[in-house]
């Protein structure tokens, strides 16, 4: 047994629901890696919990499995706002979430959320970043600017597989680059409290003072 095997024996079970959209995710989708799985989404619910937001934001929603573990950790007056820029992820997401449990707590937009989010007049409790990587300092900025006051922010992948350590990315690796120029912005940000769990792909952990 691997750690990681054991670590999911001793944590809640993720559902029957969960179960088959991460199956599903493996067979019709390209890159089934960028679901969140159960680990990740048990946890991205936990938060939900601690923090009881009441607007959530997410920014890539890919399958929608993150989506629908951090709808399922709602209280019952919140709301998650979920964008995917890829139009074509639309006709297998759209039913994985409209026939959840959760369908009243979700809405699902297709678009760039850099352009969606400010017509929305939202300020958000909790935000969830998980797009492209190119753009991570321009989510950020957009999001923090609509933050609450100890309003949070989970960024996925920010350890990149480890490749955050390269001192000198090639030039056409502009995830890596990304990446590690919103880790360098987020860590001497003053305006946040900030702490990297080096779960999964790497999840930062930001809070808005």
């Amino acid at each position: 047994m691997t750690l990681d095997e054991y670590i999911l024996q001793h944590i809640d079970e993720e559902g029957d629901y969960l179960k088959a959209l991460y199956r599903d995710t493996h067979l019709k989708l390209l890159y089934p890696r960028m679901a969140s799985g159960h680990l990740q989404g048990r946890m991205l619910k936990m938060f939900v919990r601690m923090i009881r937001p009441r607007q959530v934001l997410e920014i890539g929603t890919y399958s929608g499995y993150s989506a629908l573990c951090m709808a399922e950790g709602l209280p019952d007056d919140g709301m998650l706002h979920t964008f995917e820029i890829n139009d074509e992820q639309e006709d297998f997401t759209r039913p994985w979430l409209e026939n959840s449990p959760y369908a009243d707590k979700i809405k699902f937009y297709i678009g760039n959320a850099l352009e969606l989010v400010p017509r929305l007049d939202i300020t958000f409790d909790l935000a969830f970043i998980d797009g492209d990587k190119r753009r991570y300092i321009d989510y950020y900025e957009m999001v923090l600017a609509r933050l609450s006051d100890g309003g949070y922010i989970i960024a996925d992948n920010t350890l990149w597989d480890g490749h955050v350590l390269e001192e000198q990315p090639h030039r056409t690796d502009l995830q890596t680059i990304g990446i590690k120029a919103f880790n360098d912005l987020v860590a001497a940000d003053h305006r946040v409290e900030k702490v990297i769990l080096p779960l999964r792909d790497g999840l930062t952990i930001i809070r808005k003072k």
